[in-house]
């Protein structure tokens, strides 16, 4: 994923993903350069986890800003999209004692 991801950029980062479809496995996204984003980016991935399951591909998004993930928490998506908890908030609470 391009580091801004708006609704002015989500259709055309959508026809990117679907030129870089696999033939087979997964369609995976690293969303590891998003900086900006509105709920275009949230938009983008639910139409990307549509297009790759109805092409009976699987669906990973790694590398997740925790902004993204928030988003997709206020939205209901999160499991959705495969974002778990909130894993980020756990290793800190664990490595502070």
């Amino acid at each position: 994923m391009p580091a801004t991801v708006t609704m002015d950029e989500a259709a055309a980062v959508l026809r990117g993903v679907e030129r870089a479809l696999p033939a087979s496995g997964a369609l995976r996204i690293d969303a590891s350069a998003l900086a900006v984003l509105d709920t275009g980016a949230i938009a983008l991935l639910l139409q990307a986890r549509r297009l790759a399951t109805s092409r009976g591909l699987g669906f990973e998004l790694a590398e997740v800003p925790d902004k993204l993930a928030a988003l997709a928490r206020l939205y209901g998506v999160a499991t959705l999209l495969g974002i778990a908890g909130d894993d980020k908030a756990a290793s800190r609470a664990a490595a502070a004692g």
